[in-house]
């Protein structure tokens, strides 16, 4: 029989705090959780903080959905002591629920290469959570997610920033996050969104009539916390952030930590697919070969869906191999391989160099995990090849992706190319047309609403299009019943709607006391 939860109490009946129960605390993290400041963390899993409860919070948004998949009843979210907890006021939640939450560091690697001067030491101690605070594990119906609550509060990788989020950006990740999820892509989810009546922070923004790239003034916005669930939030950055300390031998636990965080790892998120009695190094390895699957195949799904994780370093990729973090991030319009929908991206993080960032990604994975192995040579050699195969493994799941989009049987690569040329001429949305193309046109008038300029009044580049649509056409079958069944089956592969910019900002825009229902 499946869990029902009507309240706070039935809830904390589920809690099972794996991650603090398994996992070693940094030897200088207070019972209290009171640690709201930029510290060093020089050793240990996670720091346990109290997160900084909204000023006179008020329901904003759950999602329906999810609450019905997790067996919550809906009136729960509006329930006074369930608000608090997830508002960041946890003095009173009922036992065994803990009061402090916990944060964890990690490592930066932007595209491949290590840093350490971000961090404010210069060491990288001080650099991971610096506004997400984690404050449940629950156990339901055999499956377990972990709640972290986005712009609590300061913890101790907050850098000197305030630790909120504003009602914009929650808005926007909160919605990503359940639009990706009806799409059908791995990903974290949304569970609730609490907003304060009275407390705002200042945030960097744009002139009403601004045409400009980057934010020219600072307003006052409205802060806001969701709560994002996931079966784990661990992320390659961690990882790396053991493996680096374990190389580095920083201190006399650290090879320990980082066989501690491998196995904890596999036991989140790949418990079914990896033998507990193995040996370790054996683990691994089965651990690098499914790891590779997903993040290939969640890159390849980005990709069909219009998807580009602006900032993809290693700190934003989850070891479970889904979406993890709703930062700058787009669905794209108008198609440009080099589309970034952040100002401060390059183009290292844009949407058609997704897949060589993930296998950044992917490397240093790797090398977070070689202390581990150097005293295995056979078991290396085979880590190494696992490494090495990423890119093939990418490229073939690449060319799956775009063949289905296409209606084709395989990929063919003269016809994609060509394809992509034609599309960054002519100023096209990229949903509209590949859904525009699921309807097997004969002629590019067809796919007229797609085109953003005047592209099929030009003659020679109509004349491009029909010459296109014609080869494409002789790769199909083109008798009715199979033109039926390819269209129903293109239109499964190709979204017809996409999460644009506009439909985020009506909601973002409406009155602050009603509320959004989804």
């Amino acid at each position: 029989m499946a869990t029902k939860i009507d309240t706070l109490a039935d809830l904390a009946k589920q809690a099972n705090y794996s991650l603090i129960d398994t996992l070693t605390p940094d030897p200088d993290t207070r019972e209290d959780g009171v640690d709201h400041y930029p510290r060093e963390v020089f050793s240990g899993h996670y720091v346990r903080v109290n997160p900084t409860p909204l000023k006179d919070p008020i329901y904003v948004a759950h999602s329906q959905t999810f609450f019905k998949e997790l067996g919550f009843s809906d009136s729960l979210a509006s329930s006074e002591d369930f608000m608090k907890m997830f508002s960041a006021d946890t003095a009173e939640v009922p036992p065994p629920l803990k009061k402090a939450g916990w944060a964890t560091g990690y490592a930066l690697s932007i595209y491949g290469t290590e840093y350490y001067e971000q961090c404010p030491f210069r060491t990288g101690n001080g650099y991971g959570d610096g506004r997400a605070i984690s404050i449940l594990e629950v156990l339901i119906d055999g499956k377990r997610w972990e709640m972290q609550l986005k712009g609590a509060g300061k913890t101790p990788y907050c850098r000197g920033a305030d630790g909120r989020a504003v009602l914009r950006s929650s808005i926007r990740e909160f919605l990503a996050q359940e639009h990706m999820y009806a799409l059908g892509i791995p990903t974290s989810r949304s569970l609730t969104l609490y907003m304060s009546q009275t407390e705002k922070v200042r945030r960097p923004w744009f002139l009403d009539t601004s045409s400009s790239r980057d934010p020219e003034v600072m307003i006052e916005e409205q802060t806001a916390i969701t709560t994002r669930v996931a079966p784990s939030f661990l992320r390659v950055g961690q990882l790396e952030l053991f493996g680096r300390r374990a190389r580095k031998k920083e201190h006399p636990k650290a090879i320990e930590e980082l066989e501690l965080f491998v196995l904890h790892l596999i036991k989140r998120e790949y418990n079914d697919e990896i033998d507990p009695s193995l040996p370790l190094q054996e683990k691994i390895l089965l651990l690098a070969y499914k790891f590779r699957d997903r993040l290939t195949s969640l890159v390849a799904e980005w990709i069909r869906v219009g998807y580009c994780q602006g900032n993809f370093n290693s700190d934003n990729c989850a070891l479970g191999g889904f979406t993890l973090d709703y930062g700058p991030f787009g669905f794209i319009d108008m198609f440009h391989p080099r589309y970034q929908p952040w100002t401060g991206g390059g183009l290292h993080f844009s949407f058609f160099n997704q897949p060589q960032a993930a296998q950044k990604n992917f490397y240093m994975f790797y090398t977070a995990l070689l202390p581990l192995m150097q005293s295995h040579p056979n078991e290396l050699e085979q880590l190494d090849l696992i490494k090495d195969g990423f890119e093939g493994v990418m490229q073939d799941k690449m060319q799956k992706m775009w063949a289905s989009k296409l209606g084709l049987k395989t990929f063919d690569e003269a016809l994609f190319n060509e394809l992509i040329m034609l599309m960054v001429e002519s100023s096209l949305d990229y949903t509209l047309f590949f859904r525009e193309l699921s309807n097997i046109p004969e002629d590019p008038h067809e796919l007229e609403k797609s085109f953003y300029g005047s592209t099929l009044y030009d003659q020679k580049s109509l004349n491009k299009w029909r010459a296109w649509l014609q080869k494409w056409r002789s790769h199909i079958d083109k008798s009715p019943e199979s033109l039926e069944l390819l269209s129903k089956q293109m239109k499964q592969v190709n979204p017809k709607y996409t999460l644009r910019e506009f439909f985020l900002f009506l909601p973002i825009k409406k009155p602050k006391k009603e509320t959004i229902p989804f």
